[in-house]
């Protein structure tokens, strides 16, 4: 009983002396007050219209922001265009009714020469003491004539599909089908290719090659046929037919990408790394001194590979931000106990 009266006594001391022992820790224990908010270094000033971020060297270590000189580039534009995979089967049905009817005019034609060599005999023979009769001799001329007329027909008929494919399908196509060993015409019976129709909004010239876009990603690579007869009925614009060594589904729409002339302009190579996104914009930071930054606007002219290129407002040389660009973005947007100028339209948005 006693023992149990000692343990109750003892508990409530215990608590207070660990109570009183934590108050000592936390008067006496050194604390971390929040920083102001400009104790970081940096600031933002408005330079000729241009916001300036200024970031000291020891925050750019902390921050790990990079820069990197800009890459001189020839740029040339590149011209979108739209193209859509045509049916095969139409020329696959076309293609069936040229071998029949070059068939029917190789048999016409066979059927023609012999009944006018028959025709001749018979001429020879009643001029021989009249050796055939009259009638025997007007026969086979008769026949002949009649097959010279058959022949005629079966060559009109050919003709006539043949300046349909023509009218349809182009040039090469046509004699593709007219010649099936070929080989666009092997690829394309066999699956292993496709024919696409691609209109040019404006361009003097379709290129030998295009680089299509892929259905399931990447790119293809199509080489001109011929021109298109026909343009596109919902499309304005210079229309060609190009192959595609791969089976696509007929009425695939997708783009081509062609470029456009073949003089270039000087430009520079703006890495992705360094494009930040601000009201739907591309921007890129450059360093204009060792602690200075402002943001310049990237009007790109055509995509590249790792980034896009440029010609105006940017040059080579230059240093931009490859990384650590959105913390600068981040610094400029702070709001700040002062007022300053706007920058851009897309800043002053409320």
């Amino acid at each position: 009983m006693r023992r149990r009266s000692l343990f109750l006594y003892a508990v409530p001391v215990l608590l207070a002396l660990g109570a009183g022992g934590w108050f000592l820790y936390q008067a006496w224990s050194p604390k971390s007050a929040p920083l102001p908010a400009q104790a970081e270094g940096a600031r933002v000033d408005i330079v000729n219209g241009e916001a300036v971020v200024t970031v000291p060297a020891d925050m750019q270590r902390a921050a790990h922001i990079l820069v990197g000189p800009l890459a001189h580039a020839q740029v040339r534009s590149e011209v979108l265009a739209y193209a859509s995979v045509v049916d095969p089967q139409p020329l696959f049905d076309l293609g069936t009714r040229l071998a029949a009817a070059r068939a029917e005019r190789d048999a016409a034609r066979t059927q023609a020469s012999v009944s006018a060599a028959q025709a001749g005999r018979m001429q020879t023979l009643f001029q021989d003491d009249r050796n055939a009769s009259e009638k025997n001799l007007q026969d086979a001329r008769a026949a002949a004539q009649s097959d010279q007329v058959k022949l005629a027909a079966s060559e009109a008929t050919l003709a006539g599909l043949e300046v349909g494919a023509r009218q349809q399908f182009g040039e090469t196509l046509a004699r593709a089908v007219a010649t099936p060993g070929t080989g666009p015409w092997r690829q394309l019976v066999a699956g292993q290719a496709a024919v696409l129709r691609v209109v040019f909004p404006s361009m003097d010239a379709a290129p030998d090659r295009l680089a299509v876009d892929a259905p399931e990603g990447g790119q293809l690579t199509a080489r001109k046929l011929s021109a298109a007869p026909q343009v596109d009925p919902m499309l304005q614009g210079a229309t060609w037919f190009y192959l595609v060594a791969a089976a696509l589904p007929a009425g695939t729409r997708t783009v081509a990408h062609a470029v456009s002339g073949l003089q270039g302009k000087a430009g520079v190579l703006v890495p992705n790394t360094a494009i930040i996104w601000y009201g739907d914009t591309r921007w890129a930071y450059v360093k204009i001194a060792g602690e200075r930054f402002t943001r310049r606007l990237v009007q790109a002219v055509a995509p590249a590979t790792g980034g896009v290129l440029v010609t105006d407002g940017l040059h080579a040389g230059e240093q931009v931000v490859t990384r650590g660009a959105a913390l600068l973005l981040s610094e400029e947007q702070r709001p700040r106990g002062v007022a300053t100028q706007c920058k851009d339209p897309p800043e002053c948005d409320d």
